[in-house]
């Protein structure tokens, strides 16, 4: 039975799926501080956030049984990524559910500041009919600055159109081929600064994107800019645009987002008649609200249910089409770390892998972390999964290196996988055969063809007559039965391999018995 704790209000109807899931149970307590969580969070394989509850590294390092973290929204600042990438817990969000209210939040509030519409309400409603001092301008033929041009970003920019703005955009992957399919300008920063009549923001928040605009930027800006934040509080210097709108540079602010939510009592913002607020009201309409809670509990059953998921914030995005195409490889991939991991005597220096054929036309990150997880699993004492197994090869000072290539060797598919130590290197190949699955199809230099299933000995040896049935009749003596036999040479009377699988593990007797036949170099047990 899995347990999933909610512990920021969600909707019920979002997370229906999970009340219907069979061996789920979900618990709803809110309202917990840190300390009051670490107390329970180790009875939990799942964690249900919105943006209230701070899931911290001590939160985490409690958090025993802990596999995901589900943020109902997109922003996850309130989650220690790096904490839960080293232990291996998945961080999803629902970055497509609140998308349309935000941007349409972000017109609401341009409209706001472009008409002074909150001034003019207060005015009105003490008895003065003011008309003179709240004349405001027309989005029309302005200037709209996007800094961020991602879903919500592309989304205020599809219906800033519709106002008949100019847009400029600026977001570090906006190429000059999709800012022209858009219709939009594609600037800097900088560019935005000295351009623009108008500036809204859409990114995350990160250690790059923190006072992205600052008093530098504000010292470029044209007289009477009015500035929009309806993503992350902290991407704007607060304190610096107070002093910008108080010097006459920017006519006026409008805020959904706080560096500090909520912001304290003497926040300049609070008692500035030039600045709009709202208390983080981007997402709040039912709509939104349902929408992520849907989305979120979706990637959390399919991901305590061993499913695919997509929204993976600590792992690579990667989108359905191509995750469909290499989801019939993770088995293959993890299973060919394993068994060569195995083989393995020496502590691992670097590991190799090579995609060909089908496999060199699409994003392979996803499956090169589960062929990592394979090999680690056996390498390291701690839990290794597919979201760390990246992170704890670098801790331990491995080197990754992945390559395309054309050559298959006669396969469709070929998952090439090479690990490298001091004493040498060892190699294994692997490919998906149409009516058959996974199959090994190489072990070094040798040609086989074997299931990755079972138990296995694995023998080097020498290529004599009557080796084989040495090993057999040792073997059948001793109530080992044979299930499959691979045998692989390069010359007549060299070096060769023998691969059986077997009905059950050998006792250490029996490998004792296996190593010290004379034609037997050494025989080591894999299990898959």
């Amino acid at each position: 039975m899995f347990k999933v704790l909610v512990s920021d209000p969600i909707s019920d109807l979002g997370i229906q799926k999970l009340f219907d899931a069979n061996d789920v149970s979900v618990v709803k307590e809110t309202g917990l501080n840190e300390d009051e969580l670490i107390k329970i969070i180790s009875d939990f394989d799942a964690l249900l956030v919105r943006s209230q509850t701070k899931v911290t590294r001590k939160i985490m390092e409690a958090a025993t049984k802990l596999k995901v973290i589900g943020r109902a929204g997109v922003g996850v600042d309130n989650i220690d990524l790096d904490a839960a990438t080293q232990r291996g817990i998945i961080v999803i969000n629902a970055p497509d559910g609140n998308t349309i209210s935000t941007c349409e939040h972000t017109f609401a509030m341009m409209m706001a500041v472009a008409r002074n519409i909150p001034q003019g309400y207060k005015k009105t409603i003490t008895g003065e009919w003011d008309r003179k001092s709240f004349v405001g301008v027309e989005l029309n033929n302005k200037v709209l600055g996007i800094i961020g041009m991602g879903r919500i970003g592309t989304e205020v920019a599809e219906r800033a159109k519709a106002f008949n703005m100019k847009i400029i955009g600026f977001d570090p992957f906006l190429t000059e081929e999709r800012a022209e399919k858009l219709g939009i300008e594609k600037g800097s920063v900088n560019d935005i600064a000295q351009k623009a009549d108008f500036i809204t923001v859409h990114t995350p928040l990160t250690k790059e994107t923190r006072h992205m605009i600052a008093k530098p930027q504000f010292e470029l800006m044209k007289k009477g800019v009015r500035i929009i934040n309806c993503a992350r509080g902290g991407i704007i210097d607060e304190y610096a645009l107070v002093e910008a709108i108080d010097q006459g540079i920017v006519f006026g602010a409008a805020f959904d987002v706080f560096e500090s939510e909520p912001p304290q009592k003497d926040h300049p913002f609070l008692n500035h008649d030039k600045v709009i607020v709202t208390p983080h009201l981007g997402a709040s309409t039912q709509e939104a609200q349902e929408n992520v809670a849907i989305d979120v509990s979706e990637e959390v059953l399919n991901i305590l249910l061993n499913k695919p998921f997509k929204n993976a914030v600590n792992m690579p995005h990667v989108p359905s089409s191509v995750l469909n195409k290499l989801q019939p490889y993770f088995e293959l991939g993890e299973k060919l770390g394993s068994f060569l991991t195995q083989l393995t005597k020496d502590s691992i220096e670097e590991i190799h892998i090579n995609f060909s054929g089908e496999l060199a036309d699409v994003d392979t990150a996803p499956l090169s972390r589960i062929i990592i997880k394979g090999v680690l699993a056996h390498y390291l004492d701690s839990e290794v999964n597919v979201v760390n197994s990246m992170h704890l090869a670098e801790t331990k000072g491995v080197k990754i290196v992945r390559q395309r290539s054309s050559s298959t060797k006669g396969f469709t598919n070929l998952i090439t996988l090479t690990l490298k130590t001091k004493s040498g290197e060892k190699t294994i190949a692997g490919t998906l055969l149409n009516g058959y699955g996974p199959r090994i199809v190489q072990i070094d230099q040798y040609p086989v063809d074997i299931s990755p299933e079972g138990i296995f000995i694995y023998i080097s040896h020498q290529d004599k007559p009557g080796a084989i049935g040495k090993i057999g009749t040792l073997l059948g003596q001793n109530d080992v039965n044979i299930a499959t036999m691979q045998v692989g040479r390069k010359i007549i009377g060299g070096d060769a391999v023998m691969i059986l699988t077997v009905d059950k593990q050998p006792s250490k007797t029996v490998r004792k018995l296996l190593t010290d036949t004379s034609e037997i170099v050494s025989a080591k047990e894999i299990i898959l």
